[in-house]
């Protein structure tokens, strides 16, 4: 049998995804059921004890694929873009509405009524997919409860062109490795969310980034040659390149989205870790 990889494949020894049966052995298979996500966030893990590291997480709205619920634990595949993990699942309802907007906005809030005195009752992430019902003024009805401001979402189809443009709202986000909203998120999340608002799909992982995005601009060190979007790889880690003195990257330097000068990133890398860079991608 082939060796899949297990962040894309749900499957274990005892378990697997159905649609893999001839292609990996376990003792048996599910189809899997659909659910949505109605946390704001929630957690995907690599282990399915709760508080144990996270591999990824799921954004409010977001349809999995849920192939075992045992103890209130939920292994899962994210059907946004295929990663597995575990997931509690008090954050999923068997309810899934079809998306007609997705957030816009960096974040937004989910009033109670809708009027701008209303009390609040949850905030929503930028990316997370909703369904609207209805509208009344300035607000659309969510189909699960609550009202946010209509200028925060956009229709599916209604994308914005610059992808950089959105990574910089993140600026200053604190730095949570696996996290995948602006309450905390990691170098390839800001990536893949800035894409995803520009209707890129953009797989979750820096290697899977580094492998499957754009075209490779040949670098050797002459940064004259980099134009500003392009994506640079080290091993494990991602940034964009908007000029010489703003690279931009989520990062456990600083702690968080920010900037600095190119030329002091990579020496810090090469120096902190012994990574040069592997490669230079441009879409």
């Amino acid at each position: 049998m082939t060796t899949l990889d297990k962040r894309l494949h749900a499957y274990r020894d005892d378990l697997a995804d159905a649609a893999l049966k001839d292609r990996v052995n376990a003792a048996r298979f599910a189809d899997g059921t659909p659910s949505q996500v109605t946390a704001e966030t929630a957690p995907l893990r690599r282990a399915p004890e709760v508080g144990t590291q996270l591999s990824s997480e799921l954004l409010f709205g977001e349809t999995v694929t849920v192939f075992e619920d045992t103890a209130g634990v939920a292994w899962v595949q994210n059907r946004t873009d295929g990663y597995v993990g575990y997931t509690n699942n008090a954050a999923l309802s068997g309810a899934v509405h079809a998306p007609t907007h997705v957030v816009a906005a960096i974040r937004t809030c989910v009033y109670a009524d809708p009027h701008v005195r209303s009390p609040g009752t949850m905030t929503l992430p930028i990316c997370a997919p909703v369904t609207v019902i209805g509208t009344k003024g300035r607000y659309a009805e969510l189909a699960t409860g609550g009202w946010v401001p209509a200028q925060h979402l956009a229709e599916p189809g209604e994308v914005e062109n610059d992808f950089v443009a959105v990574a910089e709202r993140f600026m200053g986000a604190p730095y949570v490795w696996g996290g995948r909203s602006d309450r905390g998120l990691d170098c390839s999340a800001l990536v893949q969310l800035a894409l995803m608002r520009c209707g890129v799909d953009a797989p979750r992982d820096s290697d899977m980034q580094e492998a499957g995005l754009g075209s490779p601009v040949p670098y050797d060190g002459d940064e004259g040659v980099l134009q500003r979007g392009d994506l640079v790889f080290w091993k494990g880690h991602v940034g964009i390149w908007i000029a010489p003195e703003r690279f931009l990257h989520a990062n456990a330097m600083d702690m968080c989205v920010s900037t600095a000068p190119f030329q002091d990133i990579v020496r810090y890398i090469q120096e902190q870790e012994n990574q040069p860079i592997s490669s230079v991608r441009r879409l």
